[in-house]
């Protein structure tokens, strides 16, 4: 008897080890568009589009090689609308008793499959995923006996590992890390590169079409959609960003200008994260630009920091941390995620062109994510669980276990210090730093209170004097609280009420 083989729409690699050892002759791929999967949250439709198209496109790859294919389109009738039950149906009528998938990169899908014996009354072998750097195991090992777990000290063991961007036992270019090397803001007479978009070709369009009839309301428009469904076309944009974006993306990855929603940043993030690209490989790629000098050392080994440090790290923080790490919220913050967030109605220009990108693309790039829509509902005081909730939703590479450290541990620092040293709190002067978003919007970002004065403003005071008994002990925050030191009670308590007017009215 053959053996039923479960491919999730996050696991679209050939290599991947549920396949490894197929028998062609007697086992059965199932790959299964459910409901369950398409509406835990209100996903993006352009995320939706991009699964179920590259999901398609790979059961007909497999299907060229002579592999026995089951695929469940969202509107076959017999569609169960879960995974469970999909499996059971499937094992069932083809009497399989013996499931065999790879491990799921969310804790809910483990959680579900772990059930799948019982309810499906069907053996289950989850397999190790095995396209990351570091296994659960290694990176447990790594965990023992710290008191801080910086991402730094992980990421300088992958590289002596690895060996990628060593230099015998010491780092490329005399240097560890390059970052402070990568904040330049973009000059206004920059003409940034045109980048690879993907016209939707037959199956992808018949996607968008069912997406549109079935899920209306879902946030996102579909009129821009240029995601790569295919490997081939993965594979094409992972070729232009080496050869001409990578050289610039090291000085810029902290930019942001209006209506360039893309600038030096790589766009492949979707792609790694449903198994159309590989770490490795896209890691090797970018050594090799380094080393025949067709790209410079902050470029590159910014690049691969956050595929082979950040990247793995938060892999692991989140599969040792879960189920409780959903849950943080160590500043007690509980405001409600005010509409703007997807509706891009309000006058702070940079919050209004974040929310419209992503509306756009399904996109917008980490310091727009951390800086602007994250530092926002930093210093509101947002919900976690809606914060997070709402970045699943929204991207398309958001998958739960690399979005949720980034939204608890970086972005909101609900996990009290485990991923960043300090919050990520600024004030509109960083904004206006690194982006052109301040110079025609409604506030004045040099005004720091008043009417007129841009929120992020007195939104950061009030942060640091709502949270000063969870904050003002961190080290890293001394300055702005001896600052605050300085401040009269009246003071203090006329920016905490302007704080609270503005967000009280928010929408």
């Amino acid at each position: 008897m053959g053996t039923l083989r479960l491919v999730l729409g996050d696991q679209l690699t050939r290599e991947i080890s549920a396949l490894q050892d197929i028998d062609i002759s007697a086992d059965i791929v199932l790959l299964a568009e459910v409901r369950t999967e398409a509406s835990y949250v209100p996903h993006h439709k352009q995320k939706i589009v991009m699964i179920f198209s590259a999901m398609r496109h790979f059961a007909d790859m497999l299907q060229e090689e002579g592999i026995n294919i089951h695929y469940t389109d969202y509107l076959d009738p017999e569609n169960t609308g879960s995974l469970i039950a999909e499996i059971g149906r499937i094992a069932k009528h083809h009497k399989f008793d013996r499931l065999v998938v790879t491990e799921p990169g969310e804790w809910r899908v483990l959680d579900e499959l772990r059930r799948v014996e019982t309810e499906a009354g069907i053996a289950v072998e989850i397999r190790e995923d095995d396209r990351y750097f570091a296994t659960h195991a290694r990176f447990g090992k790594w965990l023992q006996g710290r008191k801080s777990l910086r991402m730094e000290y992980f990421y300088r063991e992958m590289r002596r590992e690895t060996g990628i961007l060593m230099d015998g036992d010491k780092p490329a270019g005399g240097e560890w890390n390059f970052d402070a090397d990568n904040r330049k803001a973009l000059a206004k007479s920059a003409i940034l590169p045109e980048r690879l978009r993907f016209a939707p070709d037959t199956i992808t369009c018949d996607v968008m079409e069912m997406v549109a009839t079935e899920f209306p309301e879902n946030f996102g428009d579909l009129t821009d959609f240029g995601w790569a469904t295919t490997r081939r076309d993965a594979l094409m944009a992972l070729d232009q960003f080496i050869e001409e974006i990578l050289p610039h993306f090291g000085d810029f990855q902290d930019a942001m200008r209006a209506g360039a929603p893309f600038i030096y940043h790589s766009l492949l993030s979707p792609y790694l994260n449903i198994g159309l690209l590989t770490p490795t490989e896209i890691c090797d790629r970018a050594e090799k630009a380094y080393l025949e000098s067709a790209a410079p050392i902050n470029a590159v080994e910014g690049f691969i920091r956050q595929i082979l440090g950040w990247r793995e790290y938060v892999r692991g923080i989140y599969w040792h941390k879960m189920p409780d790490y959903a849950d943080s919220n160590f500043l007690g913050a509980h405001r409600p995620l005010p509409s703007l967030y997807w509706t891009g109605k309000t006058d702070m220009r940079c919050m209004s062109e974040v929310v419209e990108q992503t509306r756009a693309y399904a996109y917008s790039h980490h310091i727009q994510r951390l800086m602007v829509t994250g530092n926002f509902a930093l210093l509101a005081g947002i919900s976690p669980r809606d914060v997070s909730d709402w970045y699943l939703a929204v991207y398309a590479d958001a998958f739960e276990w690399v979005e949720l450290p980034n939204t608890i541990g970086m972005a909101l620092f609900a996990d009290g210090g485990i991923l960043a040293s300090k919050p990520y709190a600024a004030s509109g002067a960083y904004i206006n730093r690194m982006s052109n978003f301040c110079a025609e919007c409604h506030y004045k970002v040099k005004e720091k209170s008043g009417e007129d004065a841009c929120p992020f403003n007195y939104l950061y005071w009030a942060f640091l004097i709502r949270n000063e008994q969870h904050l003002a002990r961190n080290p890293r925050m001394r300055m702005p609280y001896r600052t605050l030191e300085k401040w009269s009670v009246k003071q203090k308590q006329t920016c905490m009420d302007e704080a609270e007017r503005f967000l009280s009215r928010i929408d």
